[in-house]
Order: C-alpha cells, then structure tokens, then sequence
C-alpha cells in the first residue's frame, strides 16, 4: 500500500519494526535501515539491480532479516518538481514490489541526495574508488534520514 506521509508509514508499523530507505539507481540499489526507535538511519548495504523478481526476493529476504514493516523510496524528481523517467521508473518499481509484498510504501523526494553525499563524501577525502561503493546506500541513508526527522517534527498521533 502506498502512503502519503511520514505519520502515515509510521502508523501502520508494529512496535519494534524498522524502516528501509532505498535509492534505486539504474545499476544498483542502495539501501538503508532505521533503528527501532525511528531516529536514526544508517547504511546498510548496495545490491547490484538485476531482474526484478531477483532483486525484489533479495529485498524480501532483507526485509525479514531485520523486522523491517515499511519501505521509503526515493522519488528521483526533476529539479522544477515534475517527475521523469527516473521517477515514473522508481514509482514502477513500487506497483511491482506491492505484488510480491504487503509492506506499506512512502516516496519522499530525493532531489540532490547523491550530489549531499558525494559532496560529503569528498570533503571526508575519500577515494573516488571508495565513493562508487557507498554512495548509494549513504544516499538510501540520507533519503530515510528525511522521513525519520520528518517524523520527529510532526509525530504519529
């Protein structure tokens, strides 16, 4: 099921489950995993994307591994707010995953995450080597991060 705020993904979690943020790219998904308290996100890991069913069976068996009960997903707009190709493909990516799995699903615009994370990433002199491995699920990180601070500005009733 797909959500319309923060306050509503957060509602129809049960105690004790976590968020997943995740930046799909077009060669990997980046992924990210709250804490149980919904104020911390941290980087979890990247799959490599693949056929859809293979990625989705991998996100699945994550999901249950850390008693995940909602999906955030970066919504790639374009910088005057309209959605593109990256955008229609990312809400396809939803439609599709909502067949395989009942979790609830909140897009939350990630207009320059990878360019905040690259920035801080270089400031931190890591290697651009180092970067291609991270970036994704720090941006995954940064998406999540959004929601949860979200939240803790207007909680759940």
């Amino acid at each position: 099921m797909i959500v319309k705020t923060p306050a509503e993904l957060a509602a129809a979690l049960k105690p004790g489950e976590r968020l997943f943020g995740l930046d799909l790219g077009e060669k990997t998904i980046g992924i990210a995993l709250s804490d149980v308290m919904l104020t911390v996100a941290t980087p979890l890991e990247t799959l490599p994307k693949r056929k859809f069913t293979t990625d989705a069976e991998a996100l699945i068996a994550l999901i249950k591994k850390h008693a995940t009960g909602g999906l955030v997903i970066g919504l790639p707009l374009n910088m005057n707010g309209t959605e593109g190709p990256a955008a229609q493909s990312a809400r396809a990516f939803a439609r599709n995953f909502e067949a395989k799995h009942d979790l609830p699903i909140l897009f939350w615009d990630e207009r320059l995450s990878t360019v905040a994370v690259t920035r801080t990433l270089i400031e931190a002199d890591v290697s651009r080597a180092k970067r291609k491995q991270v970036v994704d699920k720090m941006a995954a990180a940064y998406i999540l991060q959004g929601v949860l601070d979200a939240l803790k500005r207007s909680p759940a009733q």
